[in-house]
């Protein structure tokens, strides 16, 4: 199994921060924000990630992460590996993870939004997994801003709509996904959206209609590091989750 994280966009709703700065290097309490998807990565046994963004950024992924020194795999007890893509337009989700094709080669792969931070642990899901898709959701209040998924008994998906005016259910969908190694097959000869991109919806819509797109819940908290709100909130969440650690470690 691969990681290929996506860290690429112009964070436009923190500029002028973003300006100079990708939102994945920003900080969230005591860590950057792309440290949180690589850990989680990690965590779940994965050692070899791919990391994808805009050229002008590259640098500054490079100056902070190296080939993965940082970070030790589960696995083997040395350092995992870390290589990096170049997305040179923002042209969607699905065209992030074809830049990863050939470093995915003819294994299955988890696909991570950047700017998003989880509390589950997914190792299990990476372990048990072996066709399909996943797609973890989240339960949230505003589902309107969100691309929402309705699940069967049997928490297979049968339907995803982009942000609807009326949900049908209140589970986003968030950066968090595991596909076997037919996504890349699913991508050939497919049309752009109407706002001009490549959409991962358009992907899992295939898989949905394979009936091989599977749901899984988190109970945990999720950020999406994709305001100055979203940012503080997510830092205040770290900042008590480390003295309450101390504590416990003290006592």
């Amino acid at each position: 199994m691969k990681g290929v994280i996506l860290a690429g966009g112009f964070g436009t709703r923190l500029h002028p921060v973003t300006k100079v700065i990708n939102k994945h290097l920003l900080p969230v309490f005591s860590k950057p924000v792309i440290y949180h998807g690589i850990e989680k990565l990690v965590e779940a046994g994965i050692d070899k990630i791919m990391i994808i963004t805009n050229p002008q950024f590259i640098e500054g992924f490079v100056n902070l992460l190296g080939s993965g020194q940082d970070f030790i795999s589960q696995k083997t007890g040395k350092q995992i590996q870390i290589v990096y893509g170049i997305q040179n337009e923002p042209s969607g989700i699905a065209q992030g993870l074809w830049i990863a094709k050939d470093y995915v080669g003819n294994d299955n792969c988890v696909l991570y939004l950047g700017d998003n931070i989880f509390e589950d642990d997914i190792s299990e899901y990476v372990k048990q997994f072996k066709e399909g898709a996943v797609v973890f959701l989240k339960k949230v209040k505003d589902p309107k801003r969100f691309g929402v998924a309705i699940i069967d008994c049997n928490n297979k998906v049968i339907e995803i709509e982009e942000k609807p005016q009326n949900p049908k259910s209140n589970f986003a969908v968030t950066g968090l996904y595991i596909y076997d190694n037919t996504v890349f097959d699913k991508m050939i000869g497919q049309p752009k959206s109407e706002r001009g991109e490549y959409e991962i919806t358009y992907i899992n819509n295939l898989y949905i209609k394979e009936r091989k797109l599977k749901a899984v819940k988190l109970q945990k908290e999720w950020f999406d590091i994709g305001t100055f709100e979203s940012l503080l909130a997510a830092s205040k969440f770290y900042e008590t989750k480390s003295k309450t650690s101390g504590q416990e470690i003290k006592n």
